[in-house]
């Protein structure tokens, strides 16, 4: 039996899901929305490494990777961040922090999506132990009729249409326009 276009991920399924399967699936474009974002680690066969030295991988394979977020990690990420020569010097990388970014979706190469409640955090995503984490919902898609709306919307936003009329730019620490 196929695998369905469209499935709910709850919880740990979604770290699943995420880390081990849209992610390692991006060959050419990587991109991940969240609100918040933390010193997140996950695992990589029978250790775990920080998430950002797997964005740095996907980065040194050709992938352009485009990450979203709506406040100022803490210094932990800061300090992993400046670890990885590829997030700071590479064309392949661009970071964009937007205090009105709510969204949560992470999409590989146009083709393949999570949609759901769960942050690029421990909590939210990583792998804390499930007494630990939050409690957290989606949906991975592969339907392009879903997906290439939402990649317009984040392209557009990406681009900075939203900047110019926005009303929160008094709050923006780096406004696109």
């Amino acid at each position: 039996m196929s695998e369905p276009l469209t499935r709910l991920v709850i919880s740990q399924e979604t770290y699943q899901a995420v880390v081990h399967e849209i992610v390692p699936s991006a060959k050419q474009i990587l991109w991940l929305v969240t609100a918040d974002l933390k010193d997140l680690h996950v695992s990589q066969g029978k250790r775990f490494v920080p998430f950002l030295d797997v964005l740095a991988g996907k980065i040194r394979e050709g992938v352009e990777v485009r990450l979203v977020h709506a406040k100022e990690p803490g210094p932990r990420f800061r300090k992993d961040f400046d670890r990885f020569p590829e997030l700071i010097g590479s064309d392949l990388f661009s970071r964009i922090l937007c205090p009105r970014m709510h969204m949560k979706c992470v999409i590989a190469d146009g083709r393949y999506a999570y949609i759901g409640s769960a942050n690029l955090t421990g909590a939210g995503l990583g792998a804390k132990s499930d007494h630990r984490r939050n409690f957290e919902a989606g949906i991975v898609t592969r339907d392009r009729q879903i997906i290439a709306p939402l990649m317009e919307y984040l392209d557009a936003y990406f681009l900075g249409d939203h900047c110019l009329k926005c009303q929160r730019r008094d709050v923006c620490p780096d406004p696109i326009l």
